[in-house]
């Protein structure tokens, strides 16, 4: 298979099933900002962090790739004439969605309470976890906009809300691990 096909030189790009459609549609918007994602996590993985957390982005990549060909699917599309589902694939089911909230849970055990809002920094891994969340929230909101106009399955909005909750949570588990400094954010009357 050739990386190079030619076939959008003109700006278009095929969905799953065919249907050629403009690379600036917010279909090919919301799976591309999900690749976007799944790279920033996969640049949390690469750091030294504990195998635990390594074992269950690896687990969260693969679920992306999921949304991504559930997002890549046109409706019209989804089922094959003889009535099968075009996507021979796992689904974004409530286990998936579990394990990120199990997940939440185990960490948040083991940290103290927010108190306020967070300033995203005091590490660089705490740093790349704030800009996964960060991409994951527009993926979100990107998809939810899709969803209005042309509706997929519900556990994936499900899914990317929980999993911006999951990222949010690590990196103050992460900050905790690496004795990094947790910023609230306190305001104050501008002394400038």
């Amino acid at each position: 298979m050739k990386i190079y096909t030619k076939t959008g030189d003109k700006g278009t790009t095929a969905l799953f099933g065919g249907t050629r459609v403009p690379k600036h549609h917010i279909r090919i918007d919301s799976y591309g900002t999900v690749d976007e994602l799944n790279s920033w996590i996969g640049l949390i993985r690469d750091q030294q962090i504990d195998i635990h957390y390594k074992e269950i982005l690896t687990t969260i990549q693969n679920h992306l790739f999921t949304v991504g060909a559930i997002l890549a699917t046109a409706p019209d599309k989804a089922i094959l004439k003889n009535g099968k589902e075009r996507l021979n694939i796992n689904k974004i089911d409530d286990v998936a969605i579990q394990l990120l909230e199990n997940e939440i849970d185990h960490m948040e055990d083991n940290l103290a309470p927010m108190t306020h809002f967070i300033l995203p920094g005091g590490h660089t891994i705490v740093s790349y976890c704030h800009i996964a969340r960060t991409v994951c929230r527009r993926a979100e909101r990107i998809s939810s906009l899709l969803n209005e106009d042309e509706p997929f399955e519900e556990n994936v909005l499900v899914y990317l809300n929980r999993l911006s909750d999951y990222l949010f949570v690590l990196s103050r588990k992460l900050t905790s691990d690496l004795n990094a400094d947790e910023i609230k954010w306190i305001p104050k009357k501008n002394k400038y």
